[in-house]
């Protein structure tokens, strides 16, 4: 007996995709409205506020795409990470281990060489670069190369596995991505943001990897984009938002591969996302504006280089919360050297006593007067 069609990729007209038209184009003017203005605004900023701002846009893009796989980064590691590769100099260099250079590496190759054509070589590349040991946590998978077994998207203990999609079976998958990559550089009628909607979604379909196809699908979204604003400066999180909005993002995705071909809703879903997305870029600017008014404000003030390096910490966004002993261990100084440097940055206005107390005292940047305090 045949097996009942459960998937999107096994209608007979997959992966011909349909939507409704003049839902998704109202939405698309709204969200690539949104998208010119947002460039327009980054324009006039200096050139360094624009790399500050596209520092701080990759770092959460690299940190969230993990996240959303259940993998934490280190902050500090992937935003030097970046500042490195991209030529920048910020203070506080830290080595970066080499799961955090692997997907800042294809992040990068996604966004900076954007206008370079998505083949399976760089696929199979960006897939290396995430699993340089050959391993995904304990297990041996297929490095470089389609997967060579089949693949369920599953969850819940051992046992009782709740299965929410199955992908095509293996033998399909060089088959399934050389129509996508096809489609992918030669369809040039589709709008760029419309198109990285689609994409997003026929990848994680096809599943072609034994794992990383999330982190590898957003980034594929990310090139999409950056053709779309023409830039390799990114200035919005397309990964941030989808963290934000996680559930609903695998409800949706699920919703959507085990319906039919009319994908209205997923695109729309995925607008919405991207519009949420940029408004949320009001935060990484905010915080740029106010490390660029500190600095103004403190252009004169006698730091040492401890006090410089925990500043930028702070400003860059510290994790936790500051006490002495944290200063004392980041800076390889005693208690006492890093009382006094504290002590110091207290009168000299730039730091101040937590109001919420606790066991120990605990320090926060002061404020500016009259200035854009949000960091």
């Amino acid at each position: 007996m045949r097996r009942i069609k459960i998937y999107i990729h096994e209608q007979d007209n997959w992966p011909y995709f349909t939507w409704d038209n003049k839902r998704v184009l109202l939405k698309l003017g709204e969200t690539r409205n949104l998208q010119g203005k947002l460039l327009g605004k980054m324009e006039t900023l200096g050139f360094d506020l624009q790399n500050e701002a596209v520092l701080d846009t990759l770092t959460l893009d690299v940190i969230k795409s993990s996240e959303i796989e259940g993998e934490f980064l280190e902050r500090a590691q992937v935003r030097s990470s970046i500042a490195r590769r991209l030529g920048l100099d910020i203070a506080g260099i830290v080595y970066a281990d080499r799961d955090v250079e692997g997907i800042v590496e294809m992040m990068l190759d996604a966004t900076q060489r954007f206008a370079v054509p998505l083949t399976s070589d760089r696929l199979f590349n960006w897939h290396a670069a995430l699993f340089p040991t050959g391993r995904s946590n304990m297990h041996k998978i297929t490095v470089g190369d389609w997967r060579k077994a089949p693949m369920q998207v599953v969850s819940g203990p051992m046992g009782k596995e709740k299965v929410h999609f199955e992908a095509p079976k293996p033998e399909l998958v060089a088959q399934e991505m050389n129509h996508f990559l096809y489609w992918f550089e030669n369809d040039n009628e589709l709008d760029l943001v419309l198109k990285a909607a689609i994409a997003h979604l026929w990848f994680l379909t096809i599943h072609p990897f034994d794992d990383g196809n999330g982190r590898i699908a957003r980034a594929i979204t990310d090139l999409l984009l950056a053709r779309s604003d023409k830039s390799a400066q990114r200035f919005y999180s397309m990964s941030a938002q989808i963290r934000v909005e996680r559930k609903e993002y695998y409800n949706i995705l699920e919703k959507t591969q085990k319906g039919h071909l009319d994908i209205t809703e997923w695109i729309l879903w995925f607008l919405n996302c991207l519009t949420n997305a940029i408004s949320a870029t009001e935060d990484i600017l905010s915080k740029v504006l106010f490390k660029a008014e500190f600095w103004k404000e403190h252009s004169t003030t006698i730091l040492n280089p401890r006090q410089q390096r925990m500043i930028n910490k702070l400003l860059d966004g510290f994790t936790g919360k500051l006490t002495t002993s944290k200063w004392a261990k980041i800076n390889k100084c005693s208690q006492d050297t890093a009382l006094r440097d504290i002590q110091d940055l207290i009168k000299k206005n730039i730091l101040q006593k937590e109001a919420s107390g606790g066991r120990s005292t605990s320090y926060e940047l002061a404020k500016i007067p009259g200035g854009n305090n949000v960091y």
